[in-house]
């Protein structure tokens, strides 16, 4: 028994070596993650970083820094620990999941638009999604919802709240007037149009481009975020982190299996309420209804440079096919997500020269592996960038580009113009809505 003691002491010893041990490792990797954290926190505020939309605002007092929020966030390394705490480290790739949110144990995270330096225009709405404008309704992107499980969501519940407002007035019903029209066809447009015919309700769904709304201007290949949903008339569907073409794809199997009608290629001109009902005036003809759904995501119409020039038709919005460029000098303009996919798909297709132009002194509002994907075309190939740059004068066979150094020309054969999209406040506007600026509140 007495030779027994010492082998158990010993045995005390390792395990309490093996926890030293362990600590050790745990510390390690915690500092070398905080101090990488850090260092992107850091390099985002470098370069002005800015959060498109909805983003997390954390209360550092009352966090407990578990680091739930870090793991529940789809997108990666957008939440990080500094100090013990979370912090938002890629403000610019925030799409406004909420995912942290709902993973934080103690409540410390509150989901806000625009920041302090940098407002937000969020059109006013009420829980079922109704403006101050009675009958119309605003879902999706438009309302400030990008992800688009959320759109899809709003879609849905925008025509339930539409469908009650249709039945408590049945007996003002008039022939040849829509229960809906549902202006875009994009995520929240599909779910609206699918709930609308599930329900009954006699719909109009208008898209003034192609099926997929915003998504069907990404550059090819894109990855698109989203999450679990369900689609009336179709049931769920499961994409955690798909590319741009297999959401495309969803869609038309979906406007295949359901039978929902969606008009492609007429635009609304103008929406005008006269007394009980709406009238519309689109691109191809008018019709009248009760009520109204905006569906049309936040680009509205492409943001234009204003230079002479630009009505050349060399000159387009976003890319197609990039073989089109093959042997050609491209221009791209921009420094965002779209602008530096579209350089890095033109890099891989023999153009003859690649320059990008952007205002900015960094790409602060790229997503970081889309910008890595960048820096790497970039060193595979000849990619001219430059920074703080201003597109002057747009020619047949040229560009005038200046800087602080002077205005430069550049051969040019095509510009690709991807500086993000317009708001459709006038379109708000004349309808009356209200529209609020909102920096850094929910």
């Amino acid at each position: 028994m007495m030779s027994a003691l010492p082998t158990t002491g010993y045995h005390y010893a390792d395990y309490a070596l093996a926890l030293v041990a362990l600590w050790l490792v745990f510390g390690c990797v915690r500092m070398w993650r905080e101090r990488r954290a850090s260092g992107r926190h850091d390099r985002a505020m470098e370069g002005d970083a800015e959060p498109p939309s909805l983003h997390p605002v954390i209360n550092a007092e009352t966090c407990v820094g578990c680091g739930a929020c870090t793991h529940a966030c789809p997108e990666g390394d957008i939440l990080g620990m500094i100090g013990g705490k979370a912090r938002l480290l890629e403000p610019a790739a925030c799409i406004g999941h909420g995912a942290c949110r709902a993973a934080c144990p103690v409540g410390a995270i509150d989901l806000v638009f625009g920041t302090a330096r940098r407002g937000v225009d969020i059109p006013l709405v009420s829980p079922n999604f109704e403006s101050n404008v009675p009958g119309l309704y605003i879902a999706g992107e438009l309302g400030g919802m990008g992800l688009v499980a959320n759109a899809i969501e709003q879609g849905r519940q925008a025509i339930d709240a539409i469908a009650r407002r249709v039945a408590v007035k049945q007996g003002l019903a008039k022939p040849g007037v829509y229960d809906v029209v549902i202006v875009g066809g994009g995520p929240a447009g599909i779910s609206a149009s699918l709930a609308a015919k599930q329900k009954g309700l006699s719909y109009l769904t208008l898209e003034q481009d192609q099926l997929g709304g915003t998504v069907a201007h990404y550059p090819r290949r894109k990855l698109v975020m989203t999450r679990s949903a369900h689609l009336p008339l179709y049931g769920r569907v499961r994409l955690k982190r798909v590319r741009k073409e297999r959401l495309l794809a969803l869609w038309r199997d979906v406007i295949d299996k359901t039978g929902v009608a969606i008009q492609q290629g007429v635009r609304v001109e103008a929406i005008v309420p006269e007394g009980l009902v709406f009238e519309v005036t689109t691109s191809a003809g008018a019709a009248s209804a009760r009520s109204i759904l905006l569906a049309t995501g936040r680009r509205g119409s492409p943001r234009k440079l204003g230079v002479p020039g630009e009505e050349l038709a060399k000159v387009v919005y976003r890319l197609d096919t990039p073989q089109q460029y093959r042997g050609q000098h491209v221009l791209v303009v921009g420094g965002g997500d779209t602008a530096l996919e579209t350089a890095t798909e033109l890099a891989d297709h023999s153009v003859k020269s690649l320059t990008l132009s952007y205002r900015g002194n960094a790409f602060s509002r790229a997503r970081p592996a889309i910008r890595q994907r960048f820096e790497a075309a970039c060193h595979a190939n000849a990619v001219n960038v430059l920074f703080d740059a201003h597109v002057r004068v747009i020619e047949a066979e040229r560009v005038l580009i200046e800087r602080a150094d002077g205005i430069r020309a550049i051969p040019n054969d095509a510009v690709i113009v991807c500086a993000g999209g317009l708001l459709p406040t006038l379109m708000l506007e004349e309808l009356g809505v209200s529209v609020e600026r909102k920096f850094g509140t929910a």
